[in-house]
């Protein structure tokens, strides 16, 4: 069974950090560019940042540019999303997809195949 696990979210104040994991069950994330994306309450989902197969190609959304940082490691079959400098609009349910690619060096952060079940965070003081 294909799954992808996010885990790590919670309540943080403004200013504060955490790091989401997004962990691969039943396939191998080495195929697949991945993606983080979230959505707040009343609006839509939006790409926040993306991760090519070989980890050689980052992109970010505007609004999370300098604060927030995606990595991966295939051996452990995860990828990570490191959110310093926390505000309260960043508050959401963060979600990862696994997105294949012929490609090791381009994603996008527009699309998924694979989805996992999402994590919340909430920025609040």
């Amino acid at each position: 069974q294909l799954q992808l696990v996010e885990s790590g979210g919670g309540l943080v104040q403004p200013g504060g950090s955490l790091r989401l994991s997004c962990a691969a069950s039943g396939f191998t994330l080495d195929y697949y560019a991945i993606g983080w994306f979230r959505q707040a309450p009343g609006k839509e989902r939006e790409g926040v940042s993306c991760i090519s197969r070989s980890g050689s190609t980052t992109n970010y959304a505007d609004s999370v540019k300098g604060r927030f940082t995606i990595s991966r490691d295939n051996a452990k079959n995860t990828v990570y999303l490191q959110m310093n400098s926390l505000k309260p609009e960043d508050t959401a349910v963060y979600y990862c997809a696994a997105d294949a690619f012929i490609s090791k060096t381009m994603c996008v952060m527009t699309r998924g195949q694979y989805w996992g079940q999402g994590t919340q965070v909430t920025v609040s003081s």
